[in-house]
């Protein structure tokens, strides 16, 4: 019951923190993409990943990253045909990676991460409506966040970022290459609403 309370008491705070910001952001011009990165700073420590694994595995899920950062700008520009094109390149690139140098706990998570991306996907590619492929795109990031998390990448960092108003404002997180807040899931409406809630490297 306690952990409950505490769980709901750090959404609480993070929706409040959102708002605060997300109110900004529907006049663009009094929110710069450096206001969102100034309050990125309690986001920045990193933790270590979860297992401890081979360096070309992570260079394979660094693959699966950039590819997903170019689903991601696709939803940012609110392109459904770019969104499915670039989901399908994802596709190919996630099918194609070895999971064969993991083993035990790490290889029974992957199981379950990559099977679950790979429906992820067929649904964003199924769809040529943008806000059911946004539907898709939260899940996709759920567990595309677990596997830098417990595998971590080969190179590069990525950013764990939060909108509060996603999906009638239950909220809705995505990962990003750069601080800068370009949120999928309103595009231009909204584009700097969120912040930064966790750094993955």
């Amino acid at each position: 019951m306690k952990t409950n309370s505490m769980i709901r008491t750090v959404m609480g705070v993070m929706f409040v923190i959102g708002l605060t910001q997300c109110g900004g952001a529907q006049k663009e011009d009094m929110q710069t993409a450096e206001e969102s990165v100034s309050e990125t700073t309690a986001a920045e420590e990193t933790a270590a990943p979860q297992f401890i694994v081979d360096n070309a595995f992570k260079e394979q899920l660094s693959r699966v990253f950039a590819s997903y950062i170019k689903v991601k700008n696709g939803f940012v520009e609110s392109d459904a045909a770019k969104v499915s094109a670039e989901a399908s390149t994802l596709k190919k690139i996630l099918r194609a990676m070895d999971a064969g140098m993991l083993s035990g706990a790490a290889l029974n998570d992957w199981s379950n991460y990559s099977g679950n991306l790979d429906t992820e996907l067929a649904e964003i590619i199924g769809s040529s409506d943008i806000e059911a492929q946004r539907t898709a795109f939260s899940a996709l990031t759920d567990n595309l966040y677990k596997s830098i998390k417990a595998y971590g990448l080969e190179a590069g960092t990525a950013y764990y970022d939060f909108c509060p108003m996603a999906f009638n404002n239950q909220g809705a997180f995505w990962l990003s290459d750069t601080k800068e807040i370009r949120n999928p899931y309103f595009g231009d409406k909204m584009l700097t609403c969120g912040s930064v809630t966790e750094t993955l490297q």
